[in-house]
């Protein structure tokens, strides 16, 4: 299926002449004439790319963009006829990927679309960690197999990636707490082992039924092994 693109912008015109260009390029679009709804509809449908306008009745493209941030790494192309330095700034510091000033062609749009995207997947597969059946996702903080992906918290994550990345090698609790919280906070050793009773029930969710990988030491901590890889 073909990527899709979110084009939230209220000069309806504009709108459609760029979801024709971009169904030309290939894309699917979907299109959003306000900013209400907005972040609601990224989270739902996970878009491929978000072009965003900048002035939006609702919701402007500035909190859609930090609130979308707080969640997702979508990328994000803004658009907007505001060409003040500090509004460029401004919408780069907020995580937007590129920014596009109006009044423009779209053949230009749907090239910046295309030089974002390339840039993307080529972030994503230097950034992807392979370890058995996993693939993890550093960005997105997710992990893929050939039977879904699922989403991690930060914690998870963190456990997840610290182990996979030495298969067969036992870590202590201590060791994975050092691992997974930056603070150096003091948990007890009943923390790791609620964390990793959390990440193997959401492993399952994406794993044949009986394939652990997670597996417990006794008296020593957890070592990811794969025994069917």
């Amino acid at each position: 299926m073909s990527e899709q693109i979110l084009i939230v912008e209220d000069e309806t015109r504009l709108a459609a002449l760029l979801a024709d260009y971009l169904k030309a390029a290939g894309y699917r679009t979907h299109c959003l004439a306000e900013g209400n709804g907005a972040v609601e509809w990224v989270r739902e449908h996970e878009p491929a790319l978000v072009l965003l306008d900048l002035m939006l009745p609702g919701t402007d493209g500035l909190d859609i963009c930090r609130r979308v941030r707080g969640f997702s790494q979508v990328p994000i192309i803004m658009t907007t006829a505001r060409v003040e330095e500090i509004d460029r700034l401004l919408g780069l510091e907020l995580g937007a990927d590129d920014y596009v000033c109006k009044p423009y062609s779209p053949r230009e749009v749907v090239a910046r679309v295309r030089a974002v995207l390339r840039r993307t997947r080529a972030e994503q597969v230097r950034s992807a960690v392979t370890a058995g059946p996993l693939a993890l996702d550093d960005d997105r903080l997710r992990v893929r197999t050939a039977s879904g992906e699922i989403q991690l918290t930060a914690v998870e994550y963190a456990l997840l990636k610290a182990l996979v990345g030495t298969p067969g090698k036992i870590f202590s609790r201590a060791r994975l707490m050092d691992r997974i919280y930056d603070d150096h906070r003091v948990v007890s050793d009943r923390t790791i082992d609620s964390h990793v009773k959390k990440l193997r029930r959401r492993l399952t969710e994406i794993l044949p039924p009986d394939r652990e990988l997670i597996h417990s030491v006794y008296g020593v901590g957890y070592r990811y092994e794969d025994m069917e890889g």
